[in-house]
């Protein structure tokens, strides 16, 4: 089977690689995993925390609710209690209009070093 560079073969990422990720500290990622039950990462045997693909989606649908849309903790539990399907959703297209975003902003940035 030939190489497949965009195909993530990783299982499990630490605390820094998903703070890193998106972009907050890892402190913070703590802090949610106590204040959103739906994020649980595994726990090493050191208890090191080894946080799956879908624990990574969790966050950054907490991340957006939180950071992006400015909503409190509580209000954020409660729409993802409410309507998780319509928040993942919604998550999905904002993280695909950002990364559009970067993308026509890495063009004007080539655009104006050729003018």
């Amino acid at each position: 089977m030939p190489y497949n560079p965009d195909k993530d073969t990783k299982r499990y990422y630490s605390i820094n690689e998903v703070a890193e990720m998106v972009g907050v500290s890892e402190s913070l990622l703590r802090y949610w995993e106590k204040e959103f039950p739906t994020i649980h990462p595994k726990k090493s045997s050191r208890n090191i925390r080894q946080y799956t693909k879908e624990d990574i989606e969790e966050i950054k649908l907490v991340y957006n609710l939180v950071k992006v849309r400015g909503m409190k903790l509580q209000a954020a539990r409660d729409a993802i209690r409410k309507n998780r399907s319509g928040m993942e959703g919604t998550s999905e297209v904002i993280d695909k209009l950002l990364a559009v975003r970067a993308e026509l902003m890495t063009l004007k940035k080539e655009l104006d070093e050729l003018s």
